[in-house]
């Protein structure tokens, strides 16, 4: 048995919040709820505000170094009904995505101090909100991919099976080889199946969402495995 070392938060799934929040709690889509002023990062190659994916409390994924703190996830990309996509928003450092940290968070990009920008909507285009369902499980450690094909079959399959899914926090399940960010270490913020939640995400044919946040708290950085 591997040992556990990880919690994580799996999420179950999206409840509508029926009204905006205001706090900055764990939320996905609606407005960001800054604590230190607004930061709304800008896409590098066409000057546009990046859209508004979800807030993350930090405490319970970082412990003190994230008490207190949030995290803001943005991509570049495209309105209701507009033909658009941009195939770096898979990349960490093109800057058609980003990770925002507050307070006291180090971001490169360029930014503008808007009150409002685009976020997330449904199929009909109709503005978004939700709330996540969470359940703390307990992970193991993250393994390499030579780590994992070394081990048995019965033992690998159980390791997937356990951190496989959508969640905050926890062992990143890569499927394209280990591609942490550099500049690290990094803990894992977010793992997230974009094409099957309740909002449009398009981030490629079947892709697979990692965000993550540097283990002081102060930075963070986003990439996409698409298949």
């Amino acid at each position: 048995m591997m040992p556990v070392m990880v919690t994580a938060r799996r999420i179950e799934g999206f409840s509508p919040t029926g009204r905006p929040i205001s706090t900055p709690t764990t939320k996905f889509g609606g407005r960001p709820v800054w604590l230190t002023g607004p930061q709304w990062p800008i896409s590098a190659a066409w000057d546009r505000p990046m859209r508004f994916v979800c807030q993350i409390e930090l405490g319970p994924v970082l412990g003190a170094a994230g008490r207190g703190k949030v995290a803001y996830v943005f991509v570049t990309h495209a309105d209701h009904g507009e033909d658009f996509f941009d195939p770096d928003v898979i990349d960490p450092d093109e800057g058609e995505n980003a990770v925002i940290v507050q307070p006291g968070g180090d971001h490169a990009g360029p930014v503008r101090p808007l009150a409002t920008g685009p976020g997330l909507y449904g199929d009909d285009g109709a503005a978004v909100e939700f709330t996540a369902d969470l359940r703390p499980v307990d992970e193991p450690v993250s393994l390499t991919s030579g780590e994992l094909e070394a081990l048995p079959t019965a033992d690998r399959d159980r390791y997937v099976e356990r951190v496989d899914g959508d969640k905050i926090g926890g062992t990143p399940l890569f499927f394209q080889g280990d591609q942490w960010p550099d500049g690290g270490p990094w803990r894992l913020l977010l793992q997230l199946d974009s094409n099957w939640v309740p909002f449009r995400l398009h981030l490629g044919a079947a892709p697979r969402l990692f965000a993550f946040v540097s283990e002081d708290g102060t930075r963070g950085r986003l990439l996409v495995q698409d298949s």
